[in-house]
């Protein structure tokens, strides 16, 4: 038996696999049987079976739309931060009727033109935006990520991309030897290099090597912790600000986000208050004889991790009313 009104939805990134099941003949939609998933398992489909072991649906519902980190092509996904690849043709099999994957980013980008006002924070002035104009989302996590929502005259088309992988480009002399000491181990020093859980440590080890000094081998989470006590963890975590700050303008630059630019991914909402007490905004706004033009557009960080879930939802409503 299945319910056409429900959908299972997923949130799988580089470090989390996140399932639910979306009600969307409630209103407002329901989220239920949620289970977040912690173990390490050989592939997507060793996930989605534990899921549907643990949740134990009394009913499969008939579509499926699973926010996946990486691009999407024809159907296909492999990971880009995860030894993983899924295809619908495989969710199908499941016993799903309508399947559908979608780049995480372009799920958020889905739903956060209608997010509540208490669903997030705002970095920065609280400015309004312009209503109807393009939204950009993009966020720090396991790798970074981009998408918009382009909107035009009432109509609105979600675009994914890859541009956390774009070229990092520093905007100060040191943020310059750092690019220099990265593309010595790197063929291409992109965005995610230094915008990420990787790029955190990444940070830290070029600027130990520009300081003269012998870095200790942090992760990420440790460099924040240790931010108020270690003076290259506050260098490196205070960098990671102001670099966000400067690429978060850029893709509201090249997305004419004058709706605003929300701001995903763990990393942000763990150094919240950092972020906003940091040059981020500064950043954002230093666009030279276009400052202006940023200046007026809000900047909203996403506290609740449905939103991908909510957004997948809608794709798959959306793509059924396309078929």
């Amino acid at each position: 038996m299945t319910d056409d009104a429900r959908v299972l939805v997923g949130d799988v990134g580089g470090t989390h696999a996140r399932f639910a099941v979306v009600d969307t003949a409630a209103e407002p939609w329901r989220i239920g049987d949620r289970v977040d998933l912690d173990t390490d398992f050989p592939d997507f489909a060793a996930s989605l079976r534990a899921y549907l072991d643990r949740a134990g649906l009394a009913a499969l519902p008939k579509a499926a739309a699973i926010a996946v980190a990486g691009p999407v092509t024809a159907g296909n996904v492999v990971f880009t931060n995860r030894d993983w690849r899924i295809s619908e043709s495989e969710l199908r099999a499941f016993g799903f009727t309508e399947a559908l994957l979608i780049n995480d980013f372009a799920a958020l980008s889905f739903a956060v033109g209608a997010l509540p006002r208490e669903s997030f924070h705002v970095i920065g002035p609280d400015l309004p935006g312009l209503a109807g104009e393009p939204i950009s989302v993009l966020g720090a996590g396991t790798g970074f990520g981009a998408a918009c929502l382009a909107r035009f005259h009432g109509r609105a088309v979600p675009v994914a991309t890859e541009g956390g992988h774009a070229g990092f480009a520093p905007s100060t002399e040191k943020e310059a030897d750092v690019f220099k000491a990265l593309a010595r181990r790197f063929e291409h020093v992109s965005i995610e290099r230094v915008l990420s859980g990787p790029g955190l440590e990444n940070l830290l080890r070029a600027l130990a090597e520009l300081n003269g000094q012998t870095p200790a081998p942090l992760q990420a989470a440790e460099i924040v912790a240790q931010r108020g006590t270690d003076t290259l963890c506050r260098e490196t975590v205070d960098m990671f600000c102001a670099i966000y700050g400067t690429v978060a303008g850029d893709f509201a630059l090249a997305h004419g986000a004058r709706g605003g630019v929300f701001l995903a991914g763990g990393i942000a909402q763990k150094i919240e208050s950092v972020l906003a007490a940091s040059t981020f905004r500064a950043r954002f706004e230093s666009k030279g004889r276009l400052s202006a033009y940023v200046k007026a557009i809000p900047t909203r960080l996403i506290l609740s991790e449905d939103t991908a879930f909510l957004g997948a939802a809608n794709a798959s409503l959306a793509f059924r009313e396309r078929r």
